[in-house]
């Protein structure tokens, strides 16, 4: 039975392939040539999420990192080699931080019970939770508790980028703009939480190179 699910994605992707050469004979060579995608997208790597559909884009239009909680962590090489790809040499025009309600990885934070290994990733998302406590405590459930964070801590992500020299260069430069998003799991619409960088983040000046 295992087996035969994992050979149903080799099948799946031959129809693919089918499918799209048949709209086009030159899809893949033509995508085989380079990128130009004009956002980059970081986002949790829930699988419920499936990006490129719930934005209406198709590929090659997306430059996307995924990781647990849609984290931009500084000491995280990984996020922070794709940031400056996308921002210095693809010359992304937009960069999103998209979390979604009901996100293990924050629910997960706001318990006090230790996992193993990814303790330390959670670390992160408890400093969210430190810095947002109020407002998140003063939610009717825990449910609405966990979406209040989840609020919170895209919010204090985009503040992370705004700290990066890239993203600072590519506004400077470029006119690179930054975006906090939700994803609703239940109606599948996108949130923007219309971040405003000036008004939410009034201490970003002790980060800002000259």
């Amino acid at each position: 039975m295992e087996q035969q699910s994992y050979s149903k994605l080799f099948e799946n992707n031959k129809k693919w392939v089918e499918e799209k050469l048949n709209l086009d004979p030159e899809y893949f060579e033509n995508h085989a040539k380079g990128q130009k995608p004009k956002y980059l997208y970081i986002g949790c790597s829930d699988s419920r999420l499936p990006v490129n559909e719930m934005t209406g884009t198709s590929a090659g239009e997306l430059f996307i990192h995924r990781n647990v909680a849609n984290m931009v962590v500084h000491t995280d090489n990984n996020l922070m080699s794709v940031l400056q790809y996308a921002v210095q040499v693809l010359k992304v025009e937009h960069v999103v931080i998209c979390g979604h309600y009901g996100c293990g990885g924050v629910a997960a934070a706001l318990d006090n019970k230790s996992l193993g290994l990814i303790d330390s990733w959670l670390m992160n998302i408890k400093e969210s939770y430190q810095k947002n406590r109020n407002f998140v405590d003063s939610a009717e459930s825990k449910e609405e508790k966990v979406n209040r964070l989840v609020e919170s801590n895209v919010k204090e992500q985009v503040y992370n980028l705004y700290k990066t020299s890239y993203v600072q260069e590519g506004i400077k430069s470029q006119g690179l703009q930054i975006h906090g998003w939700v994803y609703d799991l239940k109606e599948g619409l996108l949130k923007d939480l219309e971040v405003n960088a000036d008004k939410d983040f009034e201490e970003k000046s002790v980060y800002t190179f000259n």
